[in-house]
């Protein structure tokens, strides 16, 4: 079974290779996503990685507080975005 990973505190400058290298070093990666602002297309410092469950146990819990790039990598679990409240339209 796949598992999301949430990757946060990214440089801006890390590309989708440099986490996949990361994460491989742990087992197979099935998917990386780097999340880009929609307007600037500038990258917002976070993304998603997918890989099997107990490698992706094992990553989180080595990965969690490593430096890369200067920043101190923030990684857990992914969890579902909650639904965002509906606006109003006049």
């Amino acid at each position: 079974m796949m598992k999301s990973i949430y990757v946060g505190n990214l440089p801006f400058t890390a590309t989708e290779d440099e986490v996949r290298g990361l994460f491989e070093a742990y087992g197979a990666v099935s998917s990386v996503k780097l999340i880009s602002d929609r307007e600037t297309g500038r990258p917002r410092g976070f993304g998603f990685v997918e890989m099997d469950d107990s490698e992706a146990l094992q990553a989180i819990s080595e990965l969690n507080g490593r430096d890369m790039g200067g920043r101190t990598l923030r990684i857990n679990e992914a969890q579902e975005r909650a639904p965002r409240p509906q606006r109003a339209r006049w």
